[in-house]
């Protein structure tokens, strides 16, 4: 049976996600933004959290971890690297490896840049992607541990994933993210739509998510780093990607 996702928003601007697994009764959380909506989510849905995938140790993906798990006995899984900074971990994971629950089993992707430690999960059988705050809707996390390289690299795996995969990520931040891919890549006709129905969705007070790989391949520029076209836009006609994302990434925090 499909998975029953359902997204909805904690704290500011992140996104709270629950995956639901209809042949078991198993729920996972992705991140714990903030308990209460979390809980009350599943409330809503009649499901019961059974466990809980992390994507990163950062505060506004973990702090609501242990009501979360007080409320549920869910299950905590994380990246080995980085359990040491996660509350309450039962199960650790590995990149590469498999992270699973009820009849779900998720391919654990090793993600650095934001932090030297994020995973995403990749449900294959769902097509179904969770990037934490790797991956966004036209954008890509800042480089608070991680180098340039790493982030790029990181990326450019998820860019291979199939192009009908739905992406789920941590934050609204496709509206700004939108404005900035504009000022770097102006003659994308792929982005100028995607920016517009942006626009109408933000103005519904509806979410942008999810996306797929296959349109952020079209249209985020932080995938499209190789492009030609964004590089003689830079300025910087034959330089490698790499040095283009480090500016693409470099502009971005200073927008």
């Amino acid at each position: 049976m499909a998975a029953e996702i359902h997204l909805f928003t904690c704290l500011d601007d992140n996104f709270g996600v629950l995956m639901h697994d209809p042949e078991t009764g198993a729920t996972a959380a992705i991140d714990v933004p903030e308990a209460e909506p979390v809980l009350a989510a599943a409330a809503a849905k009649g499901w019961t959290i059974s466990h809980i995938l992390v994507t990163h140790h950062h505060p506004d993906h973990v702090q609501g971890i242990p009501m979360v798990k007080d409320a549920t006995k869910a299950r905590v899984i994380a990246n080995a690297a980085d359990a040491h900074r996660i509350p309450l971990v039962d199960e650790t994971v590995l990149p590469g490896g498999i992270a699973r629950f009820g009849s779900f089993v998720a391919d654990v992707i090793d993600t650095p840049g934001h932090t030297v430690g994020h995973v995403a999960y990749h449900f294959g059988s769902e097509k179904v992607l969770f990037s934490g705050d790797t991956l966004f809707s036209l954008g890509c996390g800042r480089l608070f541990e991680g180098t340039p390289a790493q982030m790029w690299a990181s990326l450019q795996d998820l860019s291979q994933l199939p192009a009908d995969t739905r992406v789920y990520c941590g934050h609204e931040y496709t509206a700004s993210n939108a404005r900035f891919s504009l000022t770097v890549d102006p003659g994308n006709a792929a982005l100028k739509a995607r920016a517009d129905e942006v626009a109408r969705l933000r103005s519904a007070n509806q979410p942008t998510l999810p996306t797929t790989i296959g349109r952020e391949r079209e249209t985020n520029p932080f995938l499209r780093a190789a492009d030609p076209d964004i590089a003689a836009h830079l300025g910087m006609a034959g330089a490698t990607p790499l040095a283009v994302f480090t500016e693409l990434r470099e502009r971005k925090n200073k927008a």
